[in-house]
């Protein structure tokens, strides 16, 4: 049933009033999905998507931080979707740099981008970096953006770093599998030195994680909302942490 925007404020308002402040995590995890089903949904070619899908993100990351989170990881470009055919993969890749451009002349939020830059065209991954850069002294909301991310790939860079550390240590290869630990493979992580997301969101109502921060992620709550990207809303933010505050996290236990 539509209802008027006027009501959804008040609605939107009465989610924050009563959202418990102390329960608000300090990571969140977003899986930015529905871009190219949105657009053809208006029989929009899947870039119109992809441009309507970047436009929404300072949005989120200004909710983030009127909310209270410290880290935000949003999952921009998958190694998979590499893999897209070039007349759909190069819109999206030229949008995706001038999205996290955006982002860094903001100078609002600290970027960490995370993923495999050898795996994307030379400019990119100069781009991308340098935008990183640029933002090292800002301080406000660390803000990861994976692209050319996989949570396989993140592992097995992580298992590979810790390995060469320990060789350039002068370690045997015995030695070095002692030393291996859940520690030492999460000290080598894209995300080291952050905390582990407490809640990951996915939008367009897919119901599963598709390799997103795999090892940080096994404690995480998830939420999966109907919503595709473009049209992800404050009121569904709130609701996403509305039910992460309900939750009995165990943590293992």
């Amino acid at each position: 049933m539509f209802l008027p925007k006027f009501l959804y404020g008040i609605y939107e308002n009465r989610i924050a009033r009563t959202l418990p402040h102390d329960s608000v995590p300090r990571h969140v995890g977003v899986i930015l999905d529905g871009n190219r089903r949105w657009a053809k949904s208006f029989g929009e070619p899947a870039a119109a998507g992809h441009q309507r899908g970047a436009d929404k993100i300072s949005d989120f990351l200004d909710w983030s931080e009127e909310l209270g989170v410290e880290v935000v990881t949003l999952w921009m470009l998958s190694t998979d979707n590499l893999r897209r055919q070039p007349e759909e993969l190069d819109p999206l890749l030229k949008i995706i740099e001038a999205a996290v451009a955006q982002l860094a002349a903001a100078k609002k939020w600290r970027l960490r981008v995370v993923g495999k830059l050898d795996l994307l065209p030379d400019w990119l991954a100069q781009s991308l970096t340098a935008h990183q850069e640029n933002t090292n002294s800002v301080d406000g909301l660390q803000v990861n953006v994976a692209i050319g991310y996989g949570g396989r790939y993140e592992i097995a860079d992580a298992v590979k770093a810790m390995l060469q550390e320990q060789c350039d240590r002068g370690l045997t290869l015995d030695q070095a599998v002692e030393n291996v630990s859940v520690e030492a493979i999460s000290s080598h992580l894209y995300t080291k030195g952050q905390p582990d997301p407490e809640l990951v969101i996915r939008t367009s109502g897919e119901q599963r994680l598709g390799g997103f921060l795999l090892w940080q992620s096994a404690q995480s709550e998830f939420y999966f909302c109907e919503a595709y990207w473009p049209d992800f809303r404050r009121v569904d933010y709130l609701r996403a942490l509305r039910a992460f505050s309900t939750r009995e996290r165990r943590l293992g236990r």
